[in-house]
């Protein structure tokens, strides 16, 4: 399934899990379906998995959203203590659509507790309280923490009951926007087929090579190993070092949970010649999350300039690592400078990036799925040095494996049983069911508060009519869902037609007769006033000796 067709069934306000391989480009997609909510006005939470996976979408992890934590049960008493925060009670309650990127790495248990909790809170059997959900990652990527002896049957999200109740649409991104090599793309293709060729393990075997960068990023299995690598090279490097401290405001419980997900230390230490990575995504200053450099200089106000592989200078200045609810209010800002010493990182933390070139020891790879998470980081083996791999390596989980296929086929279907025209209706609906807004106006006018980084402004009354005069409603129809006078609706009329002029408002207009007499009065009471920028019902009334009535009168006023 492409990217715009996955996009039009997420639109449709379907419960979906999104997936595919890596480097399908899944993380735009979402990006691309949180902006359109937004610009729609319809609350969305937005959480993952980790607080890395959650920090690339500038959400919270789900234990945090959801109140359940660490924990592997709620009673029912919990369930009620859970409901007195407040906070979490108003973002539960007021959410229209809940992600869960990084799925692969949840617990089913806790994908069990997060419906427990939001059919608690909004009082209700529906799966997940009824609101839309969208789970989004790849069950061949690094699986969730489990007790021991636990198996993967045990853990993975897809055995869940909450994942049944959900009734997921299977969207399966298949076209490949990360890697442009043939015969990596094989291998990978391979890896998750369960079905590596020896052909795909030589090539392995013999790409062991250096290549075209002096110090190429090391990947490792283990903290050790990277912490141990990262101090030896910035030790050896000679110079001063530059310390930079992150600047953290907000809620200091979410605080130290956010210090832990992300990637850009609290306290970054560097020096000119330093090996670096940028770790957030900034497309307009021309980096990426995992874009590769060296520390070149210093500028005027100590910001550390870096010189890219491909030979850009990009001046490396504070970015915001922040969580917001659904008003905006910020609960939590992480302020620092986009980087990380990067002669190495772990496979857990590589994660979701692309990495330009890399150096790879997976000889103690303990997991199934990491071998395959770390060499879908790079985009052709001309970037790859493998000094070593062992048979895990390039195995991935059989019920994973079963899985995938499944979904698949699931895809499949889901991509043929829906019509584009049919998919457009259920988002119309989706919209309205949601409380958003669809006038073209308005979301125009939201987008730009949005891009300017302006909060939304409270939406006005007589939007919300002019919604319903789209639709196509009476007057009388309008009035009663918005349980209003008539009167009232027939103003909101009025200033539709002075804001919105191309409004078709033209089966509410009098017939010609009644407009002339109207007119008539309005102008003789608009020569005799002494104010000529208002003018009251009344003495055009009175004027009319009361043959028409107020309403009648307010409606002519729309046309003249």
């Amino acid at each position: 399934m492409n990217q715009e067709k996955a996009l039009s069934i997420l639109k449709s306000g379907k419960n979906i899990f999104l997936t595919g391989s890596a480097g399908a480009g899944k993380t735009y997609v979402l990006n691309q379906y949180i902006q359109y909510l937004k610009e729609r006005r319809i609350p969305v939470s937005v959480t993952a998995s980790t607080g890395i996976a959650a920090t690339h979408l500038e959400g919270t992890t789900i234990h945090a959203w959801s109140g359940i934590g660490i924990k592997d049960s709620l009673s029912l008493g919990n369930l009620r203590d859970l409901r007195s925060k407040k906070y979490l009670k108003k973002n539960i309650d007021k959410s229209k659509v809940l992600i869960i990127d990084e799925i692969s790495m949840l617990h089913k248990k806790q994908l069990n507790l997060v419906n427990e909790v939001l059919q608690f809170f909004r009082e209700t059997d529906k799966a997940f309280g009824g609101i839309q959900l969208i789970l989004c990652g790849d069950f061949f990527q690094l699986p969730p923490i489990g007790k021991y002896g636990e198996t993967n049957r045990d853990k993975f999200s897809f055995m869940s009951q909450a994942w049944l109740d959900a009734k997921l649409s299977i969207c399966y991104l298949t076209d490949q926007y990360r890697h442009n090599d043939a015969n990596l793309n094989t291998i990978l293709n391979e890896i998750r087929a369960g079905e590596v060729s020896q052909r795909s393990i030589d090539i392995l075997s013999s790409n062991n090579d250096e290549i075209d960068d002096d110090e190429p990023t090391k990947l490792f299995t283990h903290n050790l190993d990277v912490n141990r690598i990262n101090t030896e090279h910035l030790n050896a490097v000679k110079g001063k070092k530059t310390n930079f401290k992150a600047k953290i405001k907000g809620n200091l419980k979410l605080a130290e949970s956010v210090k832990k997900s992300i990637m850009a230390p609290e306290n970054l230490e560097l020096k000119i010649g330093a090996k670096v990575m940028f770790v957030k995504n900034n497309h307009e200053k021309g980096y990426l999350n995992g874009s590769l450099g060296t520390i070149l200089k210093y500028d005027e106000e100590g910001l550390p300039i870096v010189k890219l592989l491909n030979g850009y200078e990009i001046t490396a200045a504070h970015e915001d690592w922040r969580i917001e609810d659904e008003s905006g209010k910020m609960l939590v800002s992480y302020l620092q400078i986009p980087l990380r010493l990067a002669w190495a990182i772990t496979v857990h933390k590589s994660q979701g990036m692309t990495l330009d070139c890399a150096e790879m020891d997976l000889s103690k790879t303990f997991e199934k799925g990491q071998g395959y998470v770390a060499l879908s980081r790079v985009k052709s083996l001309d970037g790859l040095k493998l000094s070593g791999f062992n048979t895990i390596t390039l195995e991935v989980d059989e019920l994973s494996l079963k899985a995938d296929r499944r979904f698949q086929q699931l895809s499949l279907e889901a991509e043929n049983n829906t019509s584009d025209e049919a998919l457009e209706k259920l988002a119309i609906n989706f919209i309205k069911d949601s409380g958003g807004i669809s006038n073209k106006d308005e979301i125009k006018e939201n987008k730009s508060n949005l891009k300017k980084g302006l909060k939304t402004k409270k939406r006005s009354t007589y939007l919300i009519t002019k919604q319903f005069v789209d639709e196509g409603l009476s007057l009388k129809s309008i009035a009663k869902e918005r349980e209003l006078s008539l009167g009232t609706i027939t103003t909101h009329l009025i200033i539709i037609a002075d804001k919105y002029p191309s409004t078709d408002l033209s089966r509410f207009k009098p017939d010609n007769k009644l407009l002339d007499k109207v007119k008539k009065a309005r102008n003789k009471v608009l020569k005799e006033s002494k104010d000529q920028n208002t003018i009251s019902l009344k003495p055009i009334f009175e004027m009319l000796d009361g043959e028409i009535t107020y309403q009648e009168i307010k409606l002519s006023l729309v046309f003249l």
